[in-house]
């Protein structure tokens, strides 16, 4: 093997080291209390602490963090947003239990609001102007927060300001197949206003297939089919159960990408290069605005038409028809139509982060990063307080033993909370852009808790491959709430499962795409990353995510009388993420376990071979080259894995040879980087930020490499030619070069 000769040269390169690890760090100040005298470069994880920290976590102060936190509505850069970053500097700054350092970073960005003097409104209207009917612009006050002054209207953010009117069509979830669907029916879509339910595409994507079949306005539901098990009824919803009240209205921004809109690839610094404001890309090209479905059931079931494809039917009590027009034996007059009047406006404002960070006492500059957002469309005790109420207590337990002097980690850990998500994901994306290099060169890992607690069944955990070996562990020495004697991972595994040919039966893990702040760590600097919460039975409820997912009932009683009362699972994600974080701080050798993504490159594979293969073949594409990258990247993870084995199991006199700072320092960035070998900055160039070669958004009913399975989807239709086939050879040649790449990565580093 060629660690022999690695060995070799690494004494007498371990001198090298105290200038490797003081190198431009993440600008971490000194601490405030010195590093303790007795740290060595073999420090490793302490078990002893990892089980003080496991006891010290509080269900009870989870529970008081949330009330605070979500006592008020707190939009991005509102007067309680603002408050809330005074808080998180309060508690990082704080005497006994702070950390060494807090900072914000602050970005001017663009938001989106609706108008405060100037409601948006949804009208019956007769074909003379006169108003048959108005829609509720609000939520109705059921339990008192509806009614706060701070309580912003529903609206869609980034939707363009217009009062279109015309016929009303039903377009089920608003899919460019839901819109031809429609027009193969024979139904004229110019003019229209398209009533959407949520789900399937994206919210903005609903409004730019809407926009190209010549419809003038959209309408966005959340229907009880989809998120109530179908029921709808008051006495059957909140604040009677979990689930959506009629009124309910999921706020949202309909964004089609994230960051800051004026500054793509650029922090949005006042110095800034900044887009012209109508020709920002990403927008919906006509007025859109989200009702209840209180108010879309006296719209659909007024319809007339033909009768909607079974797969649209939803639970309004009614048959849904598609249109255009109103029945004329309805609750309206003939020719009525709709009235969509939007008036959104855009606004430049000042949006913060807020960094706490714990300078790592033998590798500074190495980074493990732990986050969430700040900011809500109304209280937000789910989203995303729930969140940042875990954080607060992680920070709170780690922040009182460093001020003890008890324990500092080998690495460097980062508190983060981002800014302005709600509007696309924008804190978190700008500070990326910002510190591009320095976060891609040093950043171990990217841990994400967003919604905390969906609700108390059972841990869900999404992630890169390399991450399911420490969730893994982390969750078998943790016991799940409820008196079942199980541990979360043994409770996990009864919810969600699969058959790995490694392991056996393990828990699911699930994939990252756009939802949270990890988007741009993963996607665009190619970080490790993961995603951590507790949710729901799904065996008992259909619900796509929790019922009052953005709405004013989002609220601290709705959780704890609905979610988790007692707290017990907010604790467990508390000590699942806690555990973590402190594996991947204080482990000597990374927790990463490479070659567990050799099971995910395998099932790609073996997908592009079943479904693509032969009309790849038939074009002159072999699949041959992709056969030989696989196997030479299983190859190289499982050499790597047996020299971090030997390494571990080797005799003291020898693993103190082994483990100078040089060695793990070498091994460790291996696992590391390995994420960023998948990167190709040009494999995408329609999809922005998008450069991870395995995680790129696929749109073909194909589980294989996005890019192979896009193209080879575009390849298919109808009039494609040689060029569509060249695009499906080159992303062929992507996957084979980036995996290629990635063996190179994990092979000995005098490997050239």
């Amino acid at each position: 093997m060629h660690w022999a000769k690695i060995l070799g040269v690494g004494i007498g390169a371990a001198a090298l080291l105290g200038l490797g690890i003081i190198l431009g760090h993440f600008a971490i100040p000194k601490a405030t209390e010195p590093l303790a005298s007795s740290v060595s470069d073999s420090q490793d994880l302490d078990l002893a602490i990892l089980d003080s920290v496991m006891g010290q976590l509080d269900a009870s102060r989870i529970r008081e963090n949330l009330r605070e936190l979500s006592k008020e509505p707190h939009v991005a850069t509102s007067a309680r947003d603002e408050a809330l970053v005074q808080l998180l500097l309060g508690r990082w700054k704080d005497s006994a239990s702070g950390l060494d350092t807090a900072k914000t970073y602050e970005y001017t960005v663009l938001l989106s609001f609706p108008s405060t003097e100037q409601p948006n409104s949804v009208e019956v209207v007769g074909p003379n102007g006169t108003v048959f009917h108005s829609f509720q612009p609000f939520e109705k006050n059921l339990t008192g927060e509806q009614a706060e002054p701070n309580v912003l209207q529903p609206y869609a953010a980034y939707a363009p300001p217009g009062t279109p009117k015309g016929p009303l069509v039903y377009a089920n979830r608003g899919s460019e197949d839901d819109f031809k669907k429609l027009e193969a029916e024979g139904i004229n879509l110019k003019g229209t206003i398209a009533l959407t339910r949520y789900g399937s595409v994206g919210r903005g994507a609903k409004a730019i297939n809407a926009a190209r079949h010549g419809v003038v306005g959209v309408l966005v539901y959340t229907d009880p089919g989809d998120i109530n098990d179908g029921k709808s009824l008051p006495n059957e919803t909140f604040p009677n159960s979990w689930g959506l009240p009629p009124s309910g209205v999921e706020r949202g921004s309909y964004y089609e990408y994230f960051g800051d809109p004026l500054t793509p690839y650029l922090p949005a610094h006042p110095v800034s290069f900044r887009l012209d404001p109508h020709n920002i890309s990403g927008f919906p090209p006509i007025p859109t605005q989200p009702i209840g479905f209180e108010d879309a059931k006296n719209l659909l079931c007024n319809l007339n038409g033909t009768s909607a494809p079974d797969s649209w039917q939803g639970a309004l009590g009614c048959e849904y028809k598609l249109g255009p027009g109103f029945e004329p034996n309805g609750n309206f007059p003939a020719g009525s139509e709709v009235k969509v009047s939007v008036y959104n406006r855009l606004e430049l404002r000042n949006s913060s982060n807020v960094l706490g960070i714990i300078q790592g006492a033998v590798e500074p500059d190495r980074y493990v990063i732990y986050g969430n957002h700040r900011d809500s469309w109304v209280h937000g005790a789910v989203d995303p307080s729930s969140g940042t109420a875990v954080l607060l207590e992680i920070s709170r337990v780690l922040g009182t033993l460093l001020k003890k002097g008890t324990w500092r980690p080998r690495r460097s850990i980062i508190f983060a909370s981002w800014g302005a998500e709600e509007f696309g994901l924008i804190g978190s994306t700008e500070f990326t852009e910002e510190f591009l290099s320095k976060l891609q060169e040093r950043t171990v890992t990217y841990i994400n808790v967003d919604i905390s607690v969906f609700s108390n069944a059972t841990l869900r955990a999404q992630g890169t491959p390399p991450v399911q070996s420490v969730i893994f562990s982390a969750t078998k020495e943790i016991s799940a709430p409820g008196s079942s004697g199980l541990s979360i991972y043994d409770n996990w595994i009864r919810y969600t499962n699969r058959s790995s040919p490694v392991y056996g039966l393990v828990p699911s893990m699930g994939t990252l795409g756009a939802g949270s702040d990890y988007a741009s760590f993963i996607h665009f600097l190619g970080i490790t990353s993961m995603d951590l919460a507790y949710t729901y039975d799904r065996s008992k409820t259909s619900a796509r995510i929790y019922p009052t997912y953005h709405t004013a009932f989002d609220t601290f009683d709705y959780v704890e009388k609905f979610l988790d009362p007692g707290f017990s699972s907010h604790q467990a994600v508390a000590r699942t993420a806690g555990s973590v974080l402190l594996r991947l701080s204080d482990s000597l050798f990374l927790p990463l376990n490479v070659s567990d993504y050799s099971e995910t490159l395998q099932s790609f594979l073996q997908a592009a071979q079943e479904n693509l293969g032969a009309l790849l073949e038939s074009h002159n594409i072999s699949l041959g080259p992709l056969v030989t990258a696989v196997e030479k990247f299983k190859a190289a993870a499982a050499a790597l894995n047996q020299h971090i084995l030997t390494l571990q199991k080797s005799s003291p006199e020898v693993t103190h040879m082994l483990s100078s700072p040089l060695q793990v320092r070498m091994v460790n960035d291996q696992l590391m980087l390995l994420e960023r070998a998948f990167l190709n900055p040009r494999a995408f160039p329609e999809e922005r930020y998008y450069s991870h070669v395995l995680w790129a958004p696929n749109t073909a009913s194909v589980a294989t490499f996005p890019g192979l399975a896009n193209a080879y989807a575009r390849a298919q239709e109808i009039n494609s030619g040689a060029e569509a086939w060249a695009e499906v050879e080159r992303q062929l040649s992507i996957a084979v070069m980036a995996l290629e790449g990635a063996a190179a990565t994990l092979q000995p580093v005098t490997d050239l």
